[in-house]
């Protein structure tokens, strides 16, 4: 694994009235991981694969069990995200999604295994 850190973080608005901090960037090898925790020590990982990455744990296993909701999201334009969402704070990504104009098109944790 290799951080490169930018120093001082660069600042960005991907949408008005949002400004980032992008800090560097994160080069992972095949199998290798890192792990994101948030201030009330809900954990997710992203892991590198000779394919590409796994971007989130399992939907309805392990981020259900790290108390997080996974959301599949429309803005505006049509662009399509994956959100994970601290189950404890489901409020600020409600009204995250009211004042950005985003639709939750399903929750990808509440799908049924197989139709």
């Amino acid at each position: 694994m290799k951080f490169e850190q930018k120093s001082p973080p660069r600042h960005f608005t991907p949408a008005p009235g949002i400004e980032l901090q992008d800090h560097g960037d994160m080069f992972l090898a095949p199998d290798e991981q890192i792990t994101m925790v948030t201030p009330r020590g809900a954990r997710m990982d992203v892991a590198a694969k000779k394919w590409g990455f796994y971007a989130t744990p399992s939907m309805n296993g392990r981020l259900v069990n790290e108390g997080f909701k996974t959301a599949l999201v429309q803005n505006t334009k049509g662009q399509i995200y994956i959100m994970v969402v601290e189950r404890s704070q489901a409020h600020l990504f409600d009204e995250y999604c009211a004042t950005e104009k985003q639709t939750v098109l399903e929750w990808l944790d509440e799908r049924p295994l197989f139709d």
